[in-house]
């Protein structure tokens, strides 16, 4: 497929930023089959980490009417992290645009394996201390201000392994700090003890449910069924023209696994954060069909947070068809975080 705009190649978009009309990778230089086509003023990039191995993001400049008017205080970057069968085009298509229209810079990148990013010579995209890392690198040296770390699903995980090692003095001396952060948001993220007790439950409680989970992720089927992709990610009502299309964009999304999630399981819970006072947002949906409501309570009560959960949303809620609701309450809290960050430096 012939390229439709200009691919910004460099590292940092601040350094060279050009606004694309519209951009697809050309068809030879592609990863995935089905490109993701980037929307008026997106721009894709590559982050060179330490390995060498490159990782795609996703960038998009805030612009219209921002949440604190003053010049001297502009809202923090906002950095997302998708989970598995996603990459970053999965944040790109709803919640960049309407973010960025809030006045937020927004960065959505693809872990190793994913997307348009490198593959390493694994049989896995990695661990969950390799993903935080990779996350980390990307923040320090690409983000200028603190900002504020999204995550879905397992990208919530690794959000929350990002979270518990900042300020971990190990890091510090080997050169490889978690940069510090404005907040943390866990979106239907898999909880900090994983997924064997979402798992355990749905065996005992529901085993129709969990035998179609089971089924749909572990055995890939999602990518072969309509009906069961929908049931999975998207709510019923969700239009059968658009999840074919989201189900095609995953199923090129994943070349590899993102774990081995024997070795993941092993390796959890995740350990307390050091920052007690960090805020962090723990964001759920009524119609979730993998994160369940005691999941979702367990992310809460390990953060110290009352959990919110949306109606009428599904586990994909950013590219669900009432994908505005998550959007806006998200919006709401970080309201209150700019106003209270303010406050704080005024004082």
């Amino acid at each position: 497929m012939a390229a439709l705009g200009t691919i910004i190649l460099t590292s940092n978009p601040h350094r060279r930023m050009t606004v694309n009309p519209r951009a697809v990778l050309a068809g030879s230089n592609s990863k995935m089959r089905v490109p993701y086509e980037l929307k008026q003023g997106q721009s894709r990039h590559f982050h060179k980490l330490p390995s060498g191995l490159k990782m795609e993001f996703i960038f998009q400049k805030g612009h219209g009417e921002k949440l604190d008017k003053s010049p001297a205080q502009p809202p923090p970057p906002l950095v997302f992290v998708h989970g598995s069968f996603h990459a970053a085009w999965c944040w790109a298509e709803n919640w960049l645009p309407y973010f960025s229209q809030h006045g937020f810079d927004c960065y959505a990148i693809s872990l190793l394996g994913q997307g348009e990013s490198d593959s390493p010579a694994a049989a896995v995209a990695g661990s969950l201390q390799t993903h935080a890392a990779d996350v980390a690198d990307f923040i320090g040296k690409e983000i200028r201000l603190p900002p504020v770390l999204l995550g879905h699903s397992f990208g919530g995980l690794i959000v929350q392994y990002y979270l518990s090692n900042i300020g971990n003095e190990k890091l510090l001396e080997m050169e490889r700090a978690h940069p510090f952060l404005a907040g943390g948001v866990l979106v239907c993220s898999v909880p900090p003890s994983g997924n064997s007790g979402l798992v355990w439950r749905y065996l005992f409680s529901k085993p129709i449910a969990a035998f179609k989970v089971t089924l749909s992720l572990a055995a890939k089927a999602f990518q072969t069924s309509l009906p069961l992709c929908k049931e999975t990610f998207f709510s019923a009502s969700m239009e059968d023209e658009l999840v074919l299309r989201y189900q095609k964009l995953m199923t090129e999304s994943s070349r590899m696994p993102l774990f081995d999630l024997r070795k993941l399981n092993s390796s959890l819970p995740v350990p307390r954060m050091k920052d007690s006072f960090l805020g962090i947002f723990v964001l759920g949906a009524k119609d979730d069909f993998i994160v369940d409501a005691e999941g979702l309570n367990e992310t809460g009560t390990f953060y110290g947070v009352s959990p919110v959960c949306v109606e009428g949303v599904a586990h994909d809620i950013m590219l669900d068809c009432s994908w505005e609701k998550g959007a806006q309450v998200i919006l709401s809290w970080l309201s209150c975080l700019n106003r209270d960050q303010t406050l704080g430096r005024s004082r």
